[in-house]
């Protein structure tokens, strides 16, 4: 069995969630992504969600009606997005947004609080990479970090699979480190501009109540 990637432990933390009966995260969508699809009069090309965890933003889109793909590398939080939403339950996929690859390319692909979890430089890229080959030629992408715009630091990948005590709704449960990643504005934009994307706009923004603080960058191929 091949060595797991030290972000895969996030399926380890799901599974713990679930088997206590609580999500892990919220179930209130992130604001900033209906606001870039109106802005970007987006309601009507199919999309692509990079890292849909339990389903907070997938699920109210797919009951809108949208044209939506939503992925996660965790088979256990994908099964759970089914669960949730079963009357959509094919639109859920597992997949590393990393090195994985659809042969389908879309109008909208968005990844919310999906890149600080990518430590090393070379998975990073990864992702970025991911977001542009999913995109059509006039594609747009949001890309959405936890940080405030200075802070850089990253945690130890090697202890990433390793349990500690965290707070959820009800008590506390044991689940996996995992890992975290935070840059700088200078950094992020960098990163975005040497895997050919295009920033068209950014800024700050919060996902409440997990992340009171969070870059957004919207995109296109270069």
């Amino acid at each position: 069995m091949a060595e797991r990637k030290y972000y895969e432990a996030y399926d380890e933390r799901y599974k713990a969630a679930h088997a206590k009966g609580v999500r892990w995260m919220g179930d209130v969508h992130s604001p900033i992504v209906p606001e870039i699809i109106g802005r970007y009069g987006l309601e009507g090309v199919p999309m692509l969600e990079l890292g849909c965890g339990e389903g907070r933003d997938a699920i109210p889109l797919l009951e809108r009606g949208v044209d939506l793909t939503a992925t996660d590398i965790s088979p256990e939080a994908i099964d759970y997005c089914k669960k949730l939403c079963p009357a959509h339950e094919g639109a859920f996929r597992v997949l590393d947004c990393v090195k994985d690859r659809l042969e389908k390319r879309f109008g909208f692909v968005f990844a919310v609080a999906v890149v600080h979890m990518l430590v090393l430089d070379e998975d990073r890229d990864g992702f970025y990479r991911s977001v542009r080959d999913h995109l059509t030629d006039d594609g747009i992408g949001l890309v959405c970090s936890m940080g405030d715009g200075e802070t850089e630091r990253m945690s130890d990948i090697s202890t990433a699979f390793e349990l500690q005590e965290r707070q959820v709704e009800g008590g506390s449960i044991w689940v996996a480190g995992t890992s975290c990643r935070m840059v700088s504005f200078p950094h992020f934009e960098e990163e975005i501009v040497r895997n050919d994307l295009v920033i068209m706009e950014k800024g700050l923004t919060a996902i409440e109540p997990e992340f009171s603080q969070v870059m957004f960058a919207v995109v296109k191929r270069a």
